[in-house]
Order: structure tokens, then C-alpha cells, then sequence
């Protein structure tokens, strides 16, 4: 049934699959997240939903090779399938009309991003996206972005494409510019660190999602536990986003760093 209709290599390790899910495509909402496996007795993987295509029945999937079963995901071609795939979970991302919204994503968290990307700019929002990498090939999902952003702002580690810099510096040169109501951040956990930090010092609402810390995704396993507010939270039920400021993120890289 979860067929692979499309798959797009973004690099060496990246790929994009296009999936036959037309129960879950037409109940998603930006944030949910699906639970894949490939194979019986496969591992369960969480995966938050790129994009869906409620016409077609599909749902877009963007995969990080990184161990043996994203390996094995990242093995599938047009034509094979997913054993299973649950959802849509999680809690769906608040979306309103606030201003300015600047979305900053980093490597693979651009795909969570884009849902949001679309959906604040459908809301009637004015959208200002900021796309980071270590280097030009690891920018991804440019092009899908571009449609639903007013601006979008480049920023490479190596200056191979855009502006040299962190995406630090590209949200601080537009809040520095104009007046920003909300910043969304999706990316590497250190990466969203050091952008509450920024934000907080200008005093301006930050949202971010900390789906790479999830395993499970039904709130089972516990591994999911973050300190938001001095109060424990499990991503995968009570996020996958929260208030960025009151995320405790040297706690969650310490947990992270235990997967290593």
C-alpha cells in the first residue's frame, strides 16, 4: 500500500521519497510527523511529513542516511514499499497571522520547514526564509521554498554558495533590518541553540522542532525527554515543537549524545 512512487537524491546521503499514502496526505497538518519501517521486524522510524499531495495521495519524505535502517529506507526505489506507515503524528504546528515570520532550517531540518514555509505564508504572513549548510551541496528543497517566501537568504560555512556565514548571522541581519514577530527554527539541536539565544536578546518569539531527538514517536520509550519551562516533555507527544526560549538545550544535546 505505502508504495515509493518518486525518489530524488538531494546528495550522497539525502533522499527524497515520494509515498503512497492517501488516508494520511489528506488528515496532515504542518508538524506531523509518520512512523516508517521497512521490512518485518524492521526498526521503527520517525519521520516528519515534507510536504503531502492531497490530489495525488501522496506524502514527501526527505531521509538522512545515518545507520542501517535509514540505510534501508534510503535502498527503496520507485515501485518497492514501506512495510508500515503510521500517522499522521504529533501535534500539528500553530499557524496564524503574525507579521513577519523568518523560517530558518539547517541540512535536513529544511524539510520539516517547508510545511511551515507554506502554511505561514498561506495564512497571509510576510515570509522571510533563511537556508543554511556546511556547503552549497547540502542546501536542499531550495526551489520548493522559493514560491512561499518573500525572501530567501543563503548562508554556506564554506561561502561555496549564498553568503559566508552561520544562520545566526542571516537572522541577525534581518531582524537587524526591519521588525521580525516570529522566528522558526529546524535544524541540528546545537544549531537551534545558538538561534533562541539570538532571538531571546532581541526579545522575539521563536518557535523550534526537536524531532531529531525522537525514536519511538508513541511516547514508550522515554528517550524523547526534554526540559521545556523546568517541566518535562516528550517530543513526540507533546511536540514536536516548542517555545524555543524556554527549551533546555544543553540537556537535549547531552541525550543526544548518548545515541553516538
Amino acid at each position: 500500500m505505502f508504495k515509493v512512487l518518486e525518489k530524488e537524491h538531494f546528495s550522497e546521503k539525502v533522499v527524497k521519497l515520494v509515498v503512497e499514502a492517501p488516508m494520511i496526505a489528506r488528515s496532515r497538518r504542518p508538524g506531523h510527523f509518520v512512523i516508517v519501517r521497512v521490512g518485518e521486524g524492521g526498526e521503527r522510524i520517525p519521520l516528519t511529513i515534507a510536504d503531502a499531495d492531497v490530489q495525488a495521495g501522496t506524502i514527501t519524505l526527505v531521509v538522512q542516511e545515518i545507520g542501517v535502517s535509514t540505510k534501508k529506507i534510503c535502498a527503496l526505489e520507485p515501485g518497492m514499499e514501506f512495510t508500515d506507515v503510521v500517522g499522521p503524528l504529533g501535534q500539528a504546528t500553530h499557524i496564524e497571522k503574525v507579521g513577519t515570520v523568518v523560517c530558518c532550517g539547517g541540512g535536513v531540518g529544511v524539510a520539516p520547514l517547508l510545511p511551515i514555509v507554506k502554511a505561514m505564508k498561506e495564512a497571509g504572513n510576510r515570509v522571510i526564509t533563511v537556508l543554511a549548510a556546511r556547503t552549497k551541496d547540502l542546501i536542499i528543497l531550495e526551489d520548493q521554498v522559493r514560491p512561499y517566501s518573500d525572501e530567501v537568504i543563503i548562508m554556506t560555512d564554506d561561502g561555496s554558495y549564498g553568503t559566508k556565514g552561520l544562520v545566526t548571522a542571516g537572522v541577525e541581519s534581518v531582524i537587524n533590518r526591519e521588525k521580525v514577530d516570529l522566528v522558526v527554527t529546524i535544524g541540528p539541536a546545537v544549531m537551534m541553540k545558538f538561534v533562541s539565544q539570538l532571538t531571546a536578546k532581541y526579545n522575539v518569539p521563536t518557535m523550534c522542532s526537536l524531532n531529531t531527538i525522537m525514536v519511538d514517536g508513541t511516547g514508550m520509550c522515554g528517550a524523547c525527554r526534554v526540559t521545556v519551562g523546568g517541566k518535562t516533555k516528550f517530543v513526540c507527544i507533546d511536540g514536536p515543537e516548542f517555545d524555543a526560549h524556554q527549551v533546555d538545550f544543553d540537556e537535549m544535546m547531552m541525550r543526544l549524545r548518548s545515541y553516538n
